[in-house]
């Protein structure tokens, strides 16, 4: 299918090919989902512990003898039932991550591509450099009606990364970075030719 690409400047810049196979498809909202959490899964840090009662300070003692006391036995102020005791079945530093089927991780990243298009919120850029100031990118993106923008460029340049790093809601990746949690949190997909074509070779 046919598009056109726009400048920053809300210019037109002529038209781009958009492959069918990649962009029109019908998007899966259950496979996006599956994406979704494994990227979320493997951000997760896993710091979280908790101290069993192995690794409480305490003694070893038992408290008191089995029997003729009248309370319950005990064998160890240890034991979580007391204050200051172990937990039982605590959270420990563990990893998260877990593994998806690359198949399944294409799938996701061209579905979420597609919904894009769908929903005409896609939209090809003929480059994304140029703005080397906060406030010019700023107005830019006013005149383009933008608030929630994730841009996708084969090489991000370097002055329009440091003019757009201030601005709320306003996102720029490489292709390679491009994924589908990304994608769907913001409104705004703006891919640049050459990002265009970079994708194009990553789901070939």
């Amino acid at each position: 299918m046919q598009i056109e690409i726009k400048t920053l400047d809300n210019g037109s810049a002529g038209t781009a090919e958009l492959p069918d196979e990649i962009f029109a498809i019908a998007p899966r909202a259950d496979i996006m989902a599956r994406v979704v959490h494994w990227q979320q899964a493997k951000r997760r840090a896993g710091t979280h512990k908790v101290k069993g009662m192995s690794e409480v300070q305490g003694t070893t003692k038992k408290p008191y003898k089995q029997k003729g006391t009248g309370n319950a036995r005990q064998g160890s102020l240890r034991a979580p039932q007391f204050r200051k005791g172990g937990v039982v079945h605590g959270p420990v530093v563990r990893d998260h991550g877990y593994d998806l089927p690359k198949k399944v991780r294409r799938l996701g990243l061209i579905s979420a591509l597609s919904q894009k298009q769908a929903e005409g919120k896609l939209v090809v850029l003929d480059a994304a450099a140029g703005a080397t100031k906060t406030k010019d990118l700023v107005a830019k993106l006013k005149v383009l009606g933008w608030s929630s923008a994730l841009i996708v460029d084969r090489a991000v340049d370097e002055g329009f990364l440091r003019a757009s790093r201030n601005i709320i809601g306003l996102n720029v990746l490489p292709t390679v970075g491009a994924n589908v949690y990304d994608i769907l949190a913001h409104d705004v997909l703006a891919i640049t030719t050459a990002g265009l074509e970079g994708l194009k070779e990553r789901l070939a």
